[in-house]
């Protein structure tokens, strides 16, 4: 077991707390951070605490790719994915204006091989799916399915005997150049104030009150609970009793390769592996999904095996120099959806977390129900996201 080079940060920086402020936000990953961008755009006075430097958990990973769902069995779970990633590449453009900090966002695609003949008969039922439910306005999206790969070698056509599915909504973006603006923004906003190294322990609802680890404390007329998977724990502490928890970390590993390929390539995708081309002759591979680990912060076999299966399904990283192992731990709630709302028994405490997978490309949604949710106005968002959902089937 090797340790990654990203090793969890101890926090301890200093940090001075105010003694109240409208909205509390607990946690700085890509939700928290979004939630706090939005807020400060609303004029909220808002105070955003992270229990490490900002953006240094599972939101300062490495591979970025923003993946929709398959477009069949069309539901409002996935209109909501498609107008998150469809909307997000607005968004990005007006961060890196507002920071000039570059996110390395692009619609690059996706290619998924068909290794087996019976799946290339149901891409095709797909590609009519994503003609139907892939559009807004006069933009349309495919699902086109290929006879071989656009470009030789990505991947490699021995991986793809029955074709392969050319996925044209598909994007990914830096996770940590996303991250940083958003991190810039802040830096200079007029409502937020920024407090890192330190850790909430419990939320009082009762008195509106932020406990944190040293027993400092904050008021907080809304407090928005992002912290990742240390989350759960903080929600879980002020519902009644459960029969199971509401949700837990699951560990990612992933590696960054310095490779010399084009950074427009689609991002590949085959049986649970990624390899997703960046710029500056940058390849991300993973992920990993682990629920049982011992460390959180190491890499091991597991990321061996990922990239050999990376260097075969991809001849231009056969040779390719590993120049970063990262890992971490990512939220999954009970339902696996992202969990949002305010809490049943007490609407000023709102989740803002869960996933899992999902986070970067849906985060800004996701932050603008939550904010809904503050002000008393309708989150539209999927049932199933909901905290009362995820409660809901923690209490079976």
């Amino acid at each position: 077991m090797g340790h990654a080079d990203n090793p969890a940060g101890s926090g301890g920086q200093s940090h001075v707390l105010p003694p109240s402020a409208d909205l509390v936000i607990l946690g700085g990953g890509i939700m928290g951070l979004w939630a706090a961008v939005k807020a400060d755009r609303l004029g909220i006075n808002t105070l955003l605490v992270d229990a490490g430097p900002l953006g240094q958990g599972a939101s300062g990973g490495l591979l970025g790719a923003l993946m929709p769902h398959m477009p069949d069995k069309w539901n409002d779970k996935k209109q909501f994915q498609f107008d998150a990633l469809l909307s997000l590449e607005d968004e990005i453009i007006e961060l890196e204006v507002e920071t000039g900090v570059v996110c390395g966002y692009r619609r690059s695609g996706r290619l998924i091989p068909l290794p087996k003949p019976h799946l290339r008969k149901i891409a095709l039922g797909h590609s009519a799916d994503a003609e139907a439910c892939w559009r807004r306005g006069d933009r349309r999206f495919h699902w086109h399915v290929l006879d071989r790969p656009p470009q030789k070698g990505w991947p490699d056509a021995s991986f793809a005997a029955a074709g392969l599915v050319h996925d044209t909504f598909a994007a990914r973006v830096s996770p940590r150049g996303l991250v940083s603006a958003l991190v810039a923004y802040l830096r200079t906003a007029s409502n937020v104030r920024l407090v890192e190294g330190l850790e909430a322990e419990a939320i009082d609802p009762s008195g509106n009150r932020i406990i944190f680890r040293g027993g400092e404390s904050v008021a907080f007329g809304h407090c928005i609970v992002s912290a990742g998977h240390r989350s759960f724990p903080l929600l879980q502490g002020i519902s009644p009793p459960l029969n199971h928890a509401i949700g837990q970390p699951v560990k990612g590993q992933a590696a960054l390769l310095k490779a010399d390929v084009d950074p427009s390539l689609p991002v590949i995708f085959l049986n649970g592996l990624y390899v997703v081309a960046h710029e500056g002759g940058h390849v991300a591979v993973g992920s990993t999904s682990e629920d049982v680990f011992d460390d959180p912060s190491s890499t091991d076999s597991q990321l061996d095996e990922l990239i050999a299966r990376a260097r075969a399904l991809v001849p231009a990283l056969a040779r390719a120099p590993v120049i970063e192992r990262w890992a971490g731990l990512r939220p999954k709630a009970i339902d696996r959806d992202p969990m949002v709302g305010a809490h049943p028994d007490h609407a000023r405490v709102i989740a803002l977390t869960g996933g899992f997978k999902v986070s970067f490309g849906i985060a800004h949604r996701l932050a603008d129900a939550a904010l809904n949710a503050l002000n008393g106005r309708e989150m539209r968002l999927p049932a199933s996201f909901t905290l009362a959902n995820h409660l809901a089937v923690a209490s079976r």
